[in-house]
C-alpha cells in the first residue's frame, strides 16, 4: 500500500471536521454546516492530496501548488469571504448616485440577508435612511 493512499482516506475525517468544528464556528450554527460545505471541503482536500503527493513535478511547477490553493479555499470559507460584492454605484461628475436596476438588486439581497438570519446580522443602515429606489430614473 502506497502512503498516500492513507492520506486520501483521511478524507472522511476532514469532513466530519468541517461539519461539526469548522462550520459552526465561522458561520455561527450547526444549521450552516451544510453537506455541500463539507463536499466541497473534501474536493479541495482531494486536491491537495493529488497535486501534492501523487503527481511527478517538473522543475518549472512546484509541488505545494495544491497546498496554496486549498489554504486559500479553507481561508475563504473560514472567514466567510464567498460573497464579494463589486458592484459598484454610478456616480455622476457631481457625486450624485445615479440609481440602476443593480442598486434595486443590491438593496433587495440585503434585506434578504437580514431576514434570513436575523440574529447573525445587524440590519443596514443604508435600508432605513434612504428614501425608495425610483426604476423610472
Amino acid at each position: 500500500m502506497r502512503p498516500w493512499i492513507a492520506v486520501a482516506y483521511s478524507t472522511l475525517i476532514v469532513t466530519a471536521t468541517t461539519v461539526f468544528l469548522i462550520y459552526p464556528i465561522s458561520q455561527g450554527s450547526f444549521s450552516d454546516a451544510s453537506v455541500f460545505g463539507s463536499s466541497l471541503f473534501s474536493a479541495m482536500h482531494g486536491s491537495l492530496v493529488t497535486s501534492s503527493l501523487v503527481r511527478e513535478t517538473i522543475e518549472n511547477e512546484s509541488a505545494n501548488e495544491g497546498i496554496w490553493f486549498t489554504a486559500l479555499g479553507i481561508s475563504t470559507m473560514a472567514f466567510n469571504l464567498n460573497d464579494f460584492n463589486f458592484n459598484q454605484s454610478i456616480v455622476d461628475s457631481q457625486g450624485r448616485v445615479i440609481n440602476t436596476w443593480a442598486d434595486i438588486i443590491n438593496c433587495a439581497i440585503l434585506g434578504m440577508e437580514v431576514m434570513h438570519e436575523r440574529n447573525a446580522h445587524n440590519f443596514p443602515l443604508d435600508l432605513c435612511a434612504i428614501e425608495a429606489l425610483s426604476t423610472n430614473g
